[in-house]
């Protein structure tokens, strides 16, 4: 028995960049940056970056394309996968790279209104949040703004 599975929380690096088939099926690809924070033997705090290189596949992609951007914080599960590709400089170069194929996908924070900083994501089941097609997956959705002297409380 073998077990390829692996669970990641971290920040995008970059925005995904997606590519369209003619098929009709898409590929997100984006770097993934987890942290390990711990002090050294002088007991200074140190921060270690590890960087993963992310794939993910329809219906997954059009997800990524629609809601995810640079410095968004997400909770990915998936498997790792590695490949080898020639050099696009150069043809007799082979090349090896290690990625993450996400099998699921949670955002857990949604920006506020700096862009850069993030707030808890509500459940699931609350408004202004959607589920996607792997039921674990949620996804923020418009919210109608309130007109001037409209109550946004429930009671």
């Amino acid at each position: 028995m073998s077990v390829n599975k692996v669970t990641l929380i971290g920040n995008l690096g970059k925005d995904p960049i997606i590519k369209k088939f003619d098929t009709g099926r898409a590929v997100a690809q984006f770097s993934l940056a987890t942290n390990e924070k711990y002090k050294d033997k002088q007991g200074n705090p140190v921060t270690k970056t590890e960087w993963h290189n992310i794939v993910m596949w329809s219906p997954l992609a059009e997800l990524a394309e629609k809601y995810l951007k640079k410095g968004n914080q997400v909770f990915l599960e998936g498997k790792i996968e590695s490949r080898e590709y020639q050099d696009p400089k150069d043809a007799a170069i082979t090349r090896r790279i290690t990625e993450i194929i996400v099998r699921d996908m949670t955002l857990i924070g949604a920006p506020n209104s700096g862009g850069t900083s993030y707030e808890p994501a509500p459940a699931p089941a609350e408004p202004g949040y959607v589920q996607s097609a792997s039921n674990k997956t949620t996804t923020p959705v418009e919210t109608p703004v309130l007109e001037s002297g409209q109550d946004d409380l429930p009671f």
